[in-house]
């Protein structure tokens, strides 16, 4: 099995124990995310790179078991992009007339198949370790998507003098006693894209990121916007109490 770009995310949450005496308090330096803020959205041009990038390297390896087919609308695809996109996989249904489980190519309602088919063969294909599911990777560690962001970049070729790894394992000074067992994987060019943008490690990084925290935040334009109509309706609500007391104390200075 290949190695992935997310396999350092694995080894995040299931390959390294962090124990008392190693654990710091690592400052994560913010980002600048056009999901931010009040008035934040997604950029669907970046989510369709991102998804590009799960898909041609961290899908060998990663689940994304929350997502359906029908999700990646939200993304700019089409209906008809969405059929075709999930006739490329396949899914286990049934039992038919016969009590046999059987494979039929996904619907847009199918959610995204997992990689492997049980955690055995994940572990067995992953020297042991399990890849953890990307659905909600954004909001499973402190940081979010900052945290995901310089987690993929943090990786160093030499440890700082006078620390010692141990075998299989690479520093990345992002993660919690810096020691990871999964090596770089991102690179420039790891993948092409067709809208243009520049492959750099950073842009892969970003797009990818951004692909995930959507994932694990869809409804977040849709959060936004309610919290805007409800600090509008809140700010009018409060100067039509204020016009009020004002009639009401005209009336008692009367």
């Amino acid at each position: 099995m290949k190695k992935t770009v997310f396999a350092a995310v694995a080894a995040t949450f299931l390959v390294l124990p962090i124990s008392a005496n190693t654990a710091e308090d690592i400052s994560v330096p913010e980002e600048e995310w056009s999901f931010n803020g009040l008035f934040g959205t997604f950029d669907k041009q970046q989510l369709q790179r991102g998804f590009q990038v799960y898909r041609e390297v961290c899908a060998a390896c990663h689940s994304l078991k929350y997502i359906a087919f029908r999700n990646f609308e939200a993304l700019g695809y089409s209906e008809q992009q969405i059929k075709v996109l999930a006739a490329e996989y396949e899914v286990e249904d049934g039992p038919d007339e016969f009590g046999d489980m059987f494979m039929r190519p996904a619907k847009a309602s199918d959610y995204f198949p997992p990689p492997f088919p049980n955690e055995a063969i994940a572990r067995m294909a992953n020297g042991g370790s399990y890849p953890p599911d990307l659905s909600l990777i954004t909001k499973a560690r402190g940081g979010g998507p900052d945290y995901i962001y310089h987690l993929l970049l943090g990786y160093e070729e030499e440890p700082p003098p006078g620390m010692q790894l141990a075998d299989g394992m690479s520093y990345n000074k992002y993660f919690p006693g810096y020691q990871i067992s999964m090596g770089i994987q991102i690179m420039d060019d790891r993948v092409f894209y067709e809208d243009g943008t520049p492959a750099t490690e950073e842009n892969i990084a970003k797009d990818v990121t951004a692909f995930l925290h959507w994932a694990a935040e869809p409804n977040l334009e849709a959060r936004h916007n309610m919290g805007i109509r409800v600090i509008l309706y809140t700010l009018l609500f409060t100067a039509l109490a204020y016009l009020l007391k004002l009639r009401i104390w005209a009336r008692l200075k009367k």
